[in-house]
């Protein structure tokens, strides 16, 4: 990372502490790092979590004032912190938005016309520099500013360029797709310790069943019948359409929302 820059990061919860996480892992951290939160509490945990960051807390003009501006708090927060800011982001190279919903124009909107905006959607990979983190630029940044920016945030794993209205959709399938799975993965795991398996072959044979899965579901050139067709038992088969409809009511009324 270029250490001459500075982030301020509007916001200090959870997706800042995935941020600093990353950067940490890699030894990347920037020249300097502001962060706002109106909970002093957070942004000291920050500091005391990250030394080496340079972590310093400031108001959210002091975070807009930086070099590259992150936006990480949900979008009904937006509506307040935008106005602040809109006086004294217009010097920063980028504003990273990290939130669903708030669109180019709206963001534009309410900066007084700054338009020089990212919006990216991480997720719980980016811990640990793994993330899948779909990336819209607004058209106002030019072809040199993008593959900076494109080269600054590969810390933080995979960063596809995508359009801007399909980021919702990457905010449901993507983003919160690791919470759909967690709890069977952690259930399956239980279960390998109560069956007699160790610890560490619960979690080498998990993972590789996981990676295996994932590679026959996509890559194997079979279709989808032929892929369930390869185990003949299915303990839990007669629960799949329950489970099936419950994806789709739960995560369809979610999209209808962010997309509203």
């Amino acid at each position: 990372m270029n250490g001459t820059q500075s982030f301020g990061f509007i916001g200090g919860g959870r997706i800042v502490r995935i941020l600093l996480e990353a950067m940490q892992r890699e030894n990347q951290f920037p020249a300097k790092i502001i962060v706002s939160d109106p909970d002093n509490e957070t942004v000291a945990r920050l500091i005391s979590a990250y030394p080496d960051a340079g972590i310093s807390k400031g108001i959210n003009t002091d975070a807009a004032s930086q070099d590259l501006v992150f936006l990480a708090v949900h979008p009904p927060v937006l509506k307040e912190v935008l106005p602040q800011i809109a006086g004294t982001v217009e010097g920063a190279q980028a504003l990273i938005s990290l939130a669903p919903v708030f669109t180019f124009a709206k963001l534009s909107g309410m900066l007084n016309g700054y338009n020089k905006i990212v919006r990216m959607i991480p997720n719980a990979a980016t811990y640990i520099n793994r993330g899948y983190n779909p990336v819209s630029f607004a058209s106002s940044i030019d072809k040199s500013t993008k593959q900076q920016l494109l080269l600054l945030l590969k810390i933080f794993g995979e960063c596809p360029e995508v359009k801007e209205d399909k980021l919702e959709a990457y905010a449901i399938v993507t983003a919160m797709g690791s919470t759909y799975l967690w709890p069977q993965l952690a259930e399956l795991h239980n279960l390998g310790l109560e069956f007699g398996m160790s610890e560490e072959e619960t979690k080498k044979g998990i993972k590789a069943m996981v990676s295996g899965t994932i590679e026959t579901l996509y890559d194997a050139g079979l279709n989808y019948e032929q892929v369930v067709d390869l185990i003949p038992v299915k303990p839990l088969g007669e629960h799949e359409a329950q489970i099936r409809d419950i994806y789709k009511t739960k995560l369809t009324g979610l999209f209808k929302k962010l997309k509203s």
